[in-house]
């Protein structure tokens, strides 16, 4: 299978784009076995190559930086696109089919058992669930992907009884054209829209998960989902529609209390379970669901179910201190997620929300706090504080995370909850959601400081 890859990059003229995480994967692994074959690569940074030692020392390579990285793309043969690189507003008629991912050539390369999950939000909690039920029952399987660990690192590992999961994001799926054994699409949200021409090309690009399977695939998605059901009309696999909301015509729904999957009782949704509320109970039907299709244990998937605890920084218990609850959901970056997570807690006082600005729609946000009992709600820049001109609440507007969890240990009722989920991307002010929520974290921790009155 690693020949087939090899073979493929053999003699072409390849560029890679961006020099991160990813990037450094597919040139290593390139470089691995075509040790004398040119490879350009391009990032944005100028003099990126100055960073790193391995390619101060290799001949065979040729750096492009700066702003104009992006240019002559139709001039090679493949494109290796790192996932976050946006090609919003460039003409790529001409290079299209030469975009290639990591993803996308272990699809194409490799004989494995593949199954895909994507979503706007949970596809990480239910990847990694997917992962846990398939390790608990003693399948050789991977979780790669979009979780945070790059395919190309583990391919010498991968052999033909390899079951492996995918957590895919739309970055990765945007120029795919192939796509997993069993295909996960759990919701679409507007998102990413600073990434996209539109919504419409996000929602497309989530598509790709199962626009080119084949009959013998398997499809699961939600179909309460709006946007789903408007851009699934036919599939060429075999389509399973999963409705939390017991739709008809489903094939895995709930009804008074428990999960059918075609129409036979397979779980009670009052069973002990760390993943809380409706969305993780719909991550939950999908990975039951699959447990069916591929005829695993029952009995052992309700126990990895049952055992399994959130992720880090999806709706993750910090602690009770000075009697309050603290809650950190900063993977909660649209406004779905903000409210599904304070529908969950059901007894949120203080609320931090605020980040990034992509253009996204909070009307439906706003609304919701305005008629919630929340009593205080803490607001970051740059969304945060625009938000705050449309609250009826107590409102606080910060400049820092500092200054937003000093007031929350200051005005949120004992016995009660406060919670980060910041309704907005954190890039511009973090890395990512992981460090603003790090941050959170530890502050929540640190001993009290004297305050003065608010």
């Amino acid at each position: 299978m690693i020949n087939d890859l090899i073979d493929y990059f053999r003699d072409k003229k390849i560029i890679i784009l961006g020099f991160g995480m990813e990037g450094q994967s597919t040139y290593k692994l390139i470089r691995k076995y075509l040790k004398n074959q040119t490879i350009y690569i391009a990032d944005q940074k100028k003099n990126f190559e100055e960073d790193y030692d391995f390619l101060k020392n290799d001949k065979n390579i040729i750096c492009i930086s700066g702003d104009h990285y992006l240019n002559h793309l139709e001039n090679y043969d493949i494109i290796m696109k790192t996932p976050g690189i946006s090609f919003a507003g460039l003409n790529t008629k001409s290079y299209y089919h030469n975009i290639k991912s990591q993803m996308e050539l272990l699809l194409e390369f490799f004989d494995v058992f593949t199954i895909g999950i994507t979503g706007t939000k949970g596809k990480s909690t239910t990847s990694s669930l997917i992962y846990e039920m398939l390790k608990q029952q003693n399948i050789n399987t991977m979780l790669l992907g979009n979780i945070g660990t790059p395919v190309f690192d583990y391919v010498d590992e991968i052999n033909e009884d390899t079951k492996i999961v995918l957590e895919i994001s739309s970055h990765q799926l945007e120029f795919m054209e192939v796509s997993p054994n069993i295909a996960v699409l759990l919701n679409i949200y507007p998102e990413h829209l600073d990434h996209y021409n539109s919504f419409k090309q996000y929602a497309q690009a989530k598509c790709n998960i199962f626009k080119y399977q084949n009959k013998s695939d398997k499809f699961l998605y939600n179909v309460d989902n709006e946007t789903i059901k408007k851009l699934v009309k036919t599939t060429k696999a075999t389509s399973y529609k999963v409705s939390l909301a017991g739709s008809k015509n489903s094939e895995i729904y709930i009804k008074k209390d428990e999960v059918y999957f075609e129409k036979n009782p397979i779980y009670n949704i009052n069973q002990p379970r760390n993943l809380l509320g409706e969305y993780n109970l719909n991550n939950i039907m999908f990975v039951l669901a699959i447990s069916e299709i591929l005829g695993l244990n029952l009995e052992k998937t309700i126990k990895t179910i049952a055992e399994f605890k959130p992720l880090s920084h999806r709706l993750e218990f910090v602690g009770n201190y000075d009697d309050i609850l603290y809650y950190d959901n900063s993977i909660g970056t649209i406004p779905m997620a903000t409210i599904e997570a304070i529908k969950t807690l059901n007894n949120v006082d203080t609320l931090i929300i605020g980040g990034m600005d992509r253009g996204l729609d909070y009307t439906e946000l706003i609304q919701f706090l305005n008629e919630s009992d929340i009593s205080n709600i803490i607001c970051m820049p740059k969304t945060g504080h625009d938000i705050a001109k449309k609250l009826t609440r107590n409102v606080y507007i910060v400049d820092t995370m500092e200054e937003a969890v000093g007031i929350a240990k200051r005005v949120t009722k004992k016995e009660k909850s406060c919670l980060l989920s910041p309704a907005a991307a954190s890039y511009g002010f973090f890395k990512n959601f992981e460090e603003k929520g790090n941050l959170y974290q530890k502050l929540v921790k640190a001993k009290p400081k004297k305050y003065e009155p608010i």
